[in-house]
């Protein structure tokens, strides 16, 4: 089957394909609708066989006319602005809340429904700019500078009040129109010099001038000397009329030693509307020349002057470097000192330090430090009153033997023996300035290890036992076990 439009209200707006699987015809949209501007679309189809037997072609025609009609439905869309882009211009020195331009938009759908205007703040970060809500106006929030930025670019967006989220946006173009709020200046620093043999009226330098702002009609600069030098002036200014001037001598020879520098005040002013005028100070050294005019020696007071930096300028200058220098060397001082480690770091370290006081002790007359009968009676110690016990525990008390009177001649050679030894040596500390309390407390099933538990009877002790103790009490069982097989015998 073959498929063709053969009439339609929107020319252009559709088309008709054949199907060849199904010989169905496919209608194509070709162009996009517009649902304010048309609704209803009429089409004249035709559909003609193509493929005929011969034998039928007497019952032809093999074609037929149908009327399609296309109702276009309505879909909510974004409003829409009157132009695809804004151009404004405003004057740089307009006060805030100055109107510049407005910007305009529809909502295009049936319901008409209202705008909500607003700016993109990535476009205009510096908030310079705001915009009525209701009507589309732009107006100034902060002060414009055409010299810092000639064009604002920022982004206007038109939001619909019934659905938030149709929004369209809009570029705004604004240009800062120039206004003459600057003085001409210099245009260079210059250095210039007079040589001492100079005549009158002799061409030193030549000045030019800029401006920052932008007349419409160019530039055109006015140079003058200030009326506070015009009376006893060494040097004029002439103006040539070409934004230029001349720096002209008025004495026949300058002397460096009276005075090596002069300071020309120099009125430069352009032709705009509001007048704007500037005065600019050239710096002239007085110096030595050849005969052709060419510098031989100028004053150092001079070649200061020109860079901007006086004697005391220069000394200050130093003096803030020595003060520099010594508080960093100062500093420098602080932090190696904070480097060295103390004599004790921590309390886990105090047993790593040895701290020697050099004190001998209070030798035998020191009976707090030290007591022989608190050796021989264990159980009779007296609380020292110059050291305040952590805790006091009372020992478990066990029955102990009487000691006897007679002493033992072996503990008594032993302690004699160890004492001449501790004497006769340099090194070793004094002996009665070690409290050794050798007491292994109650409880123990070997009882004391004491050699002073040897008072006691001889028959009342059992040193057999030691012989079991191993190699370290070897001696211990020769002094005592021997004792007790010859008393056996």
């Amino acid at each position: 089957m073959d498929y063709r439009i053969i009439w339609s209200d929107g020319p252009g707006m559709f088309d008709v394909t054949s199907n060849k699987s199904t010989q169905e015809g496919v209608l194509v949209l070709k162009k996009p609708l517009d649902f304010e501007k048309k609704r209803l679309y009429n089409l004249r189809v035709q559909v003609e066989n193509v493929h005929i037997n011969p034998r039928f072609f007497a019952q032809g025609p093999f074609r037929d006319e149908a009327v399609v009609k296309v109702t276009v439905e309505d879909v909510d869309e974004p409003p829409e602005f009157l132009r695809p882009n804004y151009v404004m211009e405003v004057k740089e020195d307009a006060a805030r809340n100055t109107i510049i331009g407005s910007v305009s938009a529809n909502d295009p759908d049936d319901k008409n429904s209202l705008v909500r205007y607003s700016i993109d703040r990535r476009t205009d970060m510096d908030r310079v700019f705001n915009i009525h809500a209701g009507n589309g106006s732009l107006f100034i929030l902060k002060d414009l500078d055409r010299e810092e930025n000639s064009w604002h670019n920022i982004s206007v967006t038109a939001t619909e009040f019934n659905n938030p989220q149709q929004i369209s946006r809009v570029p705004v173009y604004i240009k800062v129109l120039d206004v003459n709020d600057n003085a001409p200046t210099f245009a260079t620093d210059y250095e210039t010099f007079v040589c001492e043999n100079t005549k009158a009226n002799h061409r030193i330098q030549t000045i030019s001038a800029t401006d920052p702002d932008e007349p419409l009609g160019g530039h055109r600069f006015f140079f003058s000397l200030a009326q506070e030098a015009a009376g006893k002036a060494n040097f004029s200014v002439r103006d040539n009329k070409d934004n230029t001037a001349w720096i002209l001598t008025r004495r026949n020879s300058y002397s460096s030693l009276q005075k090596s520098v002069y300071h020309v005040p120099v009125v430069i002013s352009d032709g705009e509307f509001p007048m704007q005028s500037s005065t600019n100070t050239l710096t002239v050294q007085v110096c030595t020349c050849d005969r052709d005019g060419n510098m031989k020696l100028c004053n150092a007071e001079a070649l200061t002057a020109r860079a901007g930096l006086s004697t005391g300028a220069l000394v200050a200058i130093l003096l803030c470097v020595v003060i520099l220098l010594m508080i960093v060397v100062l500093f420098a001082a602080l932090k190696r000192q904070r480097k060295k480690e103390p004599l004790i770091m921590s309390k886990e370290d105090v047993r790593d330090n040895v701290v020697s006081y050099n004190d001998e002790g209070g030798g035998e007359e020191d009976t707090q430090a030290f007591d022989i009968g608190t050796l021989r009676n264990p159980e009779a110690v007296e609380q020292r009153r110059d050291i305040v016990p952590e805790a006091f525990y009372p020992p478990l008390r066990r029955t102990v033997n009487p000691p006897t009177k007679d002493n033992n001649g072996d503990v008594r050679d032993f302690i004699n023996h160890r004492l001449q030894d501790n004497d006769s040596d340099p090194t070793a500390p004094p002996y009665d300035s070690l409290a050794t309390y050798a007491y292994e407390g109650n409880g123990s099933v070997a009882e004391s290890l004491s050699s002073l538990e040897s008072v006691t009877t001889e028959g009342d002790q059992d040193y057999n036992y030691l012989s079991e103790w191993g190699p370290r009490f070897k001696k211990l069982a020769d002094m005592y076990g021997a004792d007790d097989s010859d008393r056996d015998s």
